[in-house]
């Protein structure tokens, strides 16, 4: 049987899209894989709108990709981090795929602003393909650091809680602070 044989209602491709196919979606995984865990870092740091913020997290929690948890700030209400589960983690490919691609083809003369590394040699990754059973890097095993094209959040957007700092410095505090 040929491609244009087939059909496609069930392809993989089409129902990942269902789920992470929309450009707000891909910026709060951004996010999640930066270690940014909180809805109000979430949302200053991409610039998206509460509500629009607020479904994408329902959607990306109802599809087992984030997890909710709790916490409580002295004298506030109790309130979730979002954090990656598994099958969120098994995104990271995808998103380097696209951060790969958007290097290529759409990054400033400066270069990319942000290097995906292997924590233990320090070399940048690669989307890649390769063969069933072999082993890749995880989302733990890298740290995203500030690029060549790496540029300071603009003087007029709000400034982020203390608690979402080490997030935002690009140290490499990202994916390794996330627990299935």
């Amino acid at each position: 049987m040929r491609w244009l044989e087939t059909d496609t209602a069930n392809c993989s491709v089409q129902r990942t899209l269902d789920v992470i196919g929309e450009k707000w979606t891909l910026l709060v995984l951004r996010e999640a894989f930066n270690g940014v865990r909180r809805f109000d870092d979430m949302r200053r740091h991409v610039g998206m709108s509460e509500p629009i913020l607020a479904d994408r997290l329902r959607k990306l929690v109802a599809a087992g990709i984030l997890r909710p948890v709790p916490y409580r700030q002295a004298g506030h209400r109790t309130r979730n981090e979002y954090r990656l589960t598994d099958k969120g983690l098994d995104l990271f490919p995808v998103l380097v795929a696209l951060l790969q691609w958007g290097d290529r083809y759409c990054a400033d003369e400066d270069g990319p602003p942000v290097v995906v590394r292997d924590r233990v040699s320090g070399r940048p990754v690669a989307a890649v393909v390769v063969p069933a059973g072999t082993a890749g890097l995880t989302a733990r095993e890298t740290e995203s650091t500030p690029g060549p094209g790496a540029r300071p959040v603009p003087a007029d957007r709000p400034h982020r809680s203390r608690a979402s700092a080490s997030a935002a410095t690009g140290t490499g505090r990202g994916p390794d602070t996330i627990d299935g």
